[in-house]
Order: C-alpha cells, then sequence, then structure tokens
C-alpha cells in the first residue's frame, strides 16, 4: 500500500545534534569566534571593497534583518583601519578678503587643537603688547611730535595772519561762532557806529582790508583739513609701525611652527595685516569716559574683533588610532554634511565661522562610513547630498535651503573640503534593486554588492563554529555557561527557524536574544549553567507571547465555529493546511476545501478568485490543477464537465499554490463519487503532471493540524500528507514526533498525486495500460468513466440533473 511506502519515520521528523564529540561540557571550553560564519559571499565582498581604491567601489551590504551585516562590516572596516594612517585635522579660520568664505585649512592630526591654542595665546600676547607698544614713552614722544607739529603750523599761520591784521588796523576776534575779522583802535575794537561816522573813501577802504584778512582766514582755515588729514596719515602710519614692531616677532614665532603649510602662512599674514589695521581694538578703553552701555557695546566690539582670529578646529584626531570608522544613525542632510548655526544676537540671528559644525562625512574623511539605507532615504535631500559628495569628492557645508536654491540671503559659504572617504549602506535586497534599477548613480557610487543569506549549511564543521559562536555571545553579554544539551537545542532551533533540518539560520539577533532569555530563565530558576530545559522554557516563553491570535483561531475549531472535522469521510471535501504570520511568529491552521461538479464545458471555478480574494498564485495553482485534470482523463475529447472549489469559512485573502493539490484531491473526490477520509491534512502544490511539489512553512502546517487532533484527542488515524521533497525540511516538535513514534498520529511523503489519493481514500488509485484504460474499480477508473459518462450525455442533451439522477 501506498501508506506504508510513504509514512515517515520519527527519525525523519527531527535531526537532532550531538556535540559529544567535542569534549567539552559547557561554553567554557569554546574559544571565542572571531571570523563570520556562512557568509563566504559576503565576507569576500566586504573584504574586497575595503581594499580596493578606485572611485566608486563603494559597498551596499543586502540581507535581511536580523544578519548583523553593521557588525560585520564595521569589523573588516576597523581592521583595516588599524592599519591606515591617521587623517589630517581640518580648520576653518575667517577670511579677511572674502567675510562670507572662511578658509579650510589642513593640518597634521592633532596640531589643529594646537594651531588652536597658538591662535588663543597669540590674541592675548598681541593685546598686552600692543598696550605696552602704545603706553610707551618713545610712541608718546613721537605722537606728541605728530600732534605738536600740527598745532605749531596751525599757531604759525595765525600769528602771521594776525600781525598782517594788526598792520592793516585790523584784528582776529573769537567769538562763539568762530574766528572774526574786526578794526581796531588802541587795542580796542571800533564799533559800528565810529564805523559809520567815518567817510565812505575811509569806509570802503576799511572793508577792502577786512575782506582781504578775512580771504587769507578762509585760505588758511581750508588748508585746516588736509593738515588734520596728514596728521591722522602720520598718527596711523606710527600706529602701524609700533603695532608690525609689537607684534611682528610673536606672529613669527607662529609663522616658524607652520612653515610647511602655505595655507597657514598666507593666514598669519592676513592676521599680521588686520590686527596692524586694527590695533586700537585691542586697546584698553578709558574708565569713565563713556555711558555704561557705550561701553558695554565697546566691549562687545572688542570681543568680535577678536574672534576673527579664532580657529575653528573642525575635525581634531589627536585622539585617534588609525583611519575613523563612523557609523552615522540618524544621517539628515546636516548629520551627513555638516551644518552652519546661528546665534541670537540683539533680536537677529548672526552666523560666522567658529558656528560650521562637522557632518559624518567631516568626521569619517580619510576612514569609513557606515549609514543605514532606508533611514538615508527617508531624509530629505540626504541622498542627493551623499550622492553629490560622493562624486565630487569634496564636502559643502550649507543649509538644506541652500542646496534647495530656497534661500537669497546672504550666508556663509565655506571652501569645500576634498572628501576621502569609504561608504557601507546596511539595506535588505528588495531596496538595493530597486536603486540599481531606478537610479544610474547608484551603479556608479556602489559597484560593490555584499549579499548576505539568510541560511547556511548544516554539517559538523558549521556546527562547531555555530557552538563557538554561542560561547562568544555568551561571554560577550556576560552571561551564564551553556551546558553541551542547551547548545545542542539552539543548534536545533536554528534549524527550525531556517526551515530546513538541513540548514542553519544565519539570523545572529533572534540567536542573541533566544540566549539572553534563556539565561534570564536558568538566573530565575537559581541554576549557575543554562541547560536545554532553560532554552525549552525561553522558547515556549516566546511563543506564549504571542500564540494569543493562534489560541482564538483555535478554539473557533474546537468549538465548532469554524468547521474542520478530523474523523469521517466525505465526498468532495478536504483539510487543506495553511500558514497565518503575525510578526516574526507564525502558526499553521486548516481550512476546509470543497469542490461541486456538473456537467458543463471543463471550466474549474475559482470562487476566491470570483469574488477577488484569491491572489494570482492561488489563482495558478487552480489553472495546473485543470491542465492536469484535461491532459490526463480528456486527451483525446473535451472535458464535459463544469466544477467549482472553494475554501469554506474563508473571510480574508487566499494566495499561494500550496493547496493546489488538496485541491485537486478534492476534485477528484467529487467526480469519482469516492468519500476522503477527514482524519488527513494535506498540503503541496501540483505541476501538470501530477507531481506534487514543495511548499513552505511544513513544519508550523503539521503542527497546527496536529494540535487540532491532539486537542480532540488522538485516534491513531489522523496525519498530515506533505510533499516528498519537503521532509528535509522537518524539524517538529518533540509531541509531535512522539506522538508518530507511537503511531497515535502520521506523517506521510508523497510524491505524486496518485499516492495522495490511495491515503486519503483507500481505494488504489490504478495504473493505465497500454490503451490508456484503468483498472476497474481505481479512482481513476472512476474518474475517467465519470467523465466519459458526463460527455455522452452532454452530446445527447441529457441536463447535468438527468445524469445525476441516473
Amino acid at each position: 500500500m501506498a501508506a506504508n511506502r510513504s509514512r515517515l519515520q520519527p527519525t525523519q521528523l527531527y535531526r537532532k545534534t550531538d556535540l559529544s564529540g567535542t569534549g567539552f561540557d559547557t561554553t567554557n571550553g569554546f574559544a571565542d569566534l572571531n571570523e563570520v560564519i556562512g557568509q563566504p559571499r559576503a565576507v569576500d565582498a566586504i573584504r574586497f571593497g575595503t581594499g580596493i581604491r578606485s572611485e566608486g567601489f563603494n559597498i551596499f551590504a543586502a540581507g535581511p534583518e536580523g544578519m548583523d551585516k553593521r557588525g560585520l562590516i564595521r569589523l573588516h572596516f576597523e581592521s583595516h583601519a588599524g592599519e591606515e594612517p591617521v587623517p589630517s585635522d581640518w580648520c576653518y579660520v575667517h577670511n579677511f578678503a572674502e567675510e562670507h568664505r572662511p578658509v579650510a585649512i589642513e593640518l597634521p592630526a592633532g596640531q589643529g587643537t594646537v594651531f588652536r591654542k597658538e591662535m588663543e595665546d597669540l590674541v592675548q600676547e598681541v593685546r598686552a603688547a600692543l598696550a605696552a607698544a602704545f603706553e610707551s614713552e618713545e610712541y608718546q614722544s613721537r605722537r606728541q611730535s605728530v600732534t605738536e607739529g600740527f598745532r605749531d603750523r596751525q599757531s604759525d599761520a595765525f600769528e602771521l595772519l594776525q600781525r598782517r591784521a594788526h598792520a592793516e588796523g585790523l584784528a582776529l576776534i573769537r567769538t562763539p561762532g568762530g574766528v572774526a575779522v574786526a578794526p581796531v583802535r588802541d587795542g580796542e575794537v571800533i564799533s559800528p557806529e565810529e564805523i559809520q561816522k567815518l567817510s565812505e573813501e575811509m569806509q570802503k577802504a576799511l572793508e577792502e582790508r577786512v575782506e582781504a584778512i578775512q580771504q587769507e582766514l578762509q585760505r588758511i582755515l581750508g588748508q585746516m583739513p588736509g593738515w588734520q588729514r596728514e596728521v591722522r596719515t602720520q598718527l596711523d602710519a606710527l600706529n602701524r609701525e609700533m603695532a608690525g614692531l609689537a607684534i611682528g616677532g610673536l606672529i613669527d614665532e607662529v609663522r616658524r611652527a607652520h612653515t610647511d603649510h602655505e595655507k597657514v602662512l598666507a593666514y598669519l599674514d592676513a592676521v599680521c595685516e588686520d590686527i596692524v589695521h586694527n590695533a586700537e581694538q585691542f586697546l584698553p578703553q578709558p574708565e569713565g569716559s563713556a555711558p555704561e552701555i557705550i561701553v558695554a557695546m565697546q566691549r562687545q566690539s572688542q570681543v568680535q574683533s577678536a574672534q576673527r582670529y579664532a580657529v575653528n578646529v573642525l575635525i581634531d584626531h589627536s585622539g585617534t588610532q588609525g583611519a575613523p570608522v563612523v557609523c552615522e544613525d540618524n544621517p539628515t542632510f546636516q548629520n551627513l554634511l555638516g551644518r552652519i548655526e546661528h546665534r541670537a544676537q540683539m533680536g537677529a540671528l548672526t552666523t560666522d565661522f567658529t558656528l560650521i559644525k562637522a557632518g559624518a562625512l567631516h568626521r569619517a574623511n580619510g576612514g569609513y562610513l557606515i549609514v543605514d539605507a532606508d533611514k538615508l532615504l527617508m531624509q530629505p535631500q540626504a541622498w542627493e547630498g551623499l550622492k553629490r559628495a560622493l562624486r565630487s569628492r569634496r564636502i559643502n557645508v550649507e543649509s538644506l535651503g541652500q542646496h534647495l536654491g530656497l534661500v537669497s540671503t546672504v550666508s556663509l559659504e565655506p571652501e569645500p573640503i576634498p572628501l576621502r572617504v569609504k561608504v557601507a549602506l546596511i539595506g535588505d535586497a528588495r531596496l538595493y534593486h530597486t536603486l540599481w534599477a531606478l537610479d544610474p548613480e547608484f551603479a556608479e557610487l556602489f559597484k560593490v554588492a555584499a549579499d548576505f543569506g539568510e541560511i547556511m549549511p548544516r554539517d559538523t564543521e558549521t556546527e562547531m563554529l555555530y557552538a563557538r559562536q554561542v560561547a562568544t555571545i555568551a561571554r560577550r553579554e556576560g552571561m551564564l555557561s551553556f551546558d553541551r544539551g542547551a547548545i545542542e537545542q539552539l543548534l536545533e532551533r536554528s534549524a527550525r527557524m531556517a526551515g530546513d533540518a538541513e540548514k542553519l539560520s544565519a539570523q545572529t539577533r533572534e540567536l542573541t536574544d533566544l540566549m539572553l532569555e534563556a539565561d534570564y530563565w536558568a538566573r530565575e530558576s537559581g541554576n549557575t549553567v543554562v541547560s536545554v530545559a532553560d532554552v525549552q522554557r525561553a522558547i515556549d516563553a516566546r511563543i506564549y507571547r504571542v500564540d494569543r491570535v493562534r489560541e482564538r483561531v483555535h478554539e473557533a475549531i474546537l468549538r465548532d465555529m469554524v468547521l474542520i472535522a478530523t474523523d469521517g469521510a466525505e465526498v468532495g471535501q478536504i483539510n487543506g493546511l495553511s500558514v497565518a504570520m503575525l510578526g516574526n511568529y507564525a502558526f499553521g491552521q486548516p481550512s476546509r476545501i470543497t469542490a461541486r461538479i456538473h456537467a458543463g464545458k471543463g471550466q474549474v471555478v475559482d470562487i476566491e478568485r470570483e469574488v477577488d480574494l484569491g491572489g494570482p498564485l492561488h489563482s495558478k495553482g487552480v489553472l495546473i490543477l485543470t491542465g492536469y485534470l484535461s491532459g490526463r482523463y480528456a486527451a483525446d475529447a473535451p472535458l464535459s464537465l463544469s466544477a467549482s472549489l472553494v475554501f469554506e469559512q474563508s473571510y480574508a485573502g487566499v494566495d499561494g499554490d500550496s493547496a493546489s493539490s488538496a485541491e485537486l484531491y478534492a476534485l477528484l473526490s467529487a467526480i469519482a463519487g469516492v468519500p476522503i477520509k477527514q482524519s488527513y491534512a494535506v498540503t503541496g502544490s501540483i505541476s501538470q503532471k501530477g507531481e506534487i511539489q514543495a511548499i513552505g512553512g511544513v513544519n508550523e502546517k503539521i503542527e497546527g493540524f496536529f494540535d487540532i487532533c491532539q486537542s480532540r484527542g488522538l485516534t491513531g488515524e489522523q496525519g498530515v500528507l506533505i510533499p516528498a521533497a519537503n521532509v528535509k525540511h522537518l524539524m517538529l516538535r518533540q509531541d509531535v514526533v512522539e506522538a508518530v513514534a507511537q503511531e497515535r498520529f502520521h506523517i506521510y511523503a508523497i510524491g505524486h498525486v496518485d499516492e495522495g489519493i490511495e491515503i486519503l481514500t483507500g481505494v488504489p488509485a490504478g495504473e493505465p495500460d497500454a490503451e490508456g484504460n484503468y483498472p476497474e474499480g481505481t479512482v481513476n477508473w472512476r474518474v475517467q468513466a465519470r467523465l466519459k459518462a458526463l460527455a455522452e450525455r452532454d452530446g445527447s442533451g441529457k441536463s447535468a440533473r438527468e445524469e445525476t439522477s441516473e
């Protein structure tokens, strides 16, 4: 019988792990694992991408969450970074020629803060040196000489004019309105009344003499601004001379420390010139000479003037060993490319070069940058900003408004900094392929794909490496030691997570979380070592926390609100199996599938599709089984029936073709009139040749039907039919394995429809002879006979109702 041939043994349902040959009883005996297991392709890609220095060979690490992609990339980056030179420091300084364009200066690692301290000390020393220079006797004497020369010149001119006026009987009189010319007699000013008494000729002569003296006075007064300018020029020259003498040695001292850096020397020249021209800003203001508000503003002005000579150390590598490795968790536009901050001052926002702040690209310059691709693409213009920086190989610090051309106000435009960085983006495969297809620049900038796999082979070598990984995680997280049985249980759970007895899951995060939970339960129980029981308790607790929906679904079945039979036999009715996903938790549940037939033109109606509840894959499965029927039973004549298939009590969408074999069995049962045992459930897709093909979620599906049967009571007649190709995927719960061992539950591996229909009906399927006829009484004979009868009735014009009554 097909049932005996296809029935699986308990050893085929669960593959155990045996680490007894290691000689270690706990994780204490295992050495730390310093390599990544199960990802040879990704490791090779990362190693290549890290090593190559050509432009555009940045890395995109593609794979599911929980693979520790970031940790693996960081490990490789740091291993290379330690052997590379420490990159340069970068500073921004004031641009004395164009104030809105701060100058970027590159210095050897650690020299940025040194240069900043040198400039801070220089400003203090300059302040003291200038104060001393301008208070010196030499300066005061020379300044006095200049000012006295102006006063002497002014006095000489007025004295000469006074003598001339005296000779003309006139005098220069100082009045509140200025200097006036008046006639005098015997040293006394002649009054206007006395002048009126003079003859006309004498008055006219007097007026002419006064006019001449007044013109000469105006000429002298007109020369005064020029003389004052000469004095200011001489004083300015004196101030510059004294300032230059005072600060020249101080600046030369700083200059000698940076003879190899042309930009620093050029900056120091500009600083020297600016200080010389603005020396008065460094001098203390006389106290009591102005109101307090004016004094405060003058002090603020002095502070701002001194700020011009500050050094903004944008990047300081004084404590860095090797090249930097930067992980940016919030990759906004400004967090990547830097920002220009503002300060509130007297009701307005102001900024200067000291408020330029570094971004992740600045910190990673000369090294490596790791960014989450999803987060990057969610931030406005961050992706475009990163691409522009990588294409141009320089970093422009600007606001998002400037980047988009939305801001027209005057702002800082810092000099761009050259960029040399290796970037790794972390994302999933879907995002990688989407970017490759839709963004042409992506292929130019990220030429290395590190493809992370979800599973890895399960062999002796890998199991040993996995055990070492468990030991490494336990020590790193400060957990208790895991005994050998616990390690074996974790390995077996990993295979279950992979959905394959011959594979292990590469989900490092899931493994770590499970270990942490097992460690918690071990400590709760007062254990000193994590055992199998602690791991199992952690597994059970994780399931219990999330399986409320599964309990509700199964409760509905057990209370007959959802109709699922687990005994008896019905024509055209079968238990199909499906998997429901709730986050990272999956569970199986049975569904009743029914088929009804009548005379027609070979159409199989998928009711789910007709009401838009069936997905494309499910509809494809129905069309495939229709092709199987036509090819096997109606190769030489039309298929003269119509049938309907439905998932009973299905109120949500149905997709996937894993129920297509169950639908075919129900359809064959309806055609042949042979009842199907309801103690079985079926999963598997069908090919047009009748082959049963592999499906997903086989463990969850078996356990879902088993739980219903167990709740109702195992009879020894119940079981599940699965594709033979899925046997290698079985990692079933221990209660299922024990029930199979006790022959209270059965699992059958099916390779062809004929095998399945025999087990489900207890009737031989039947093999065709040379003429294509089947042995009488077999399922296939009954199907063929029924289809032939429907065709004959259809040809004679009889109705389906007449056929059914006959």
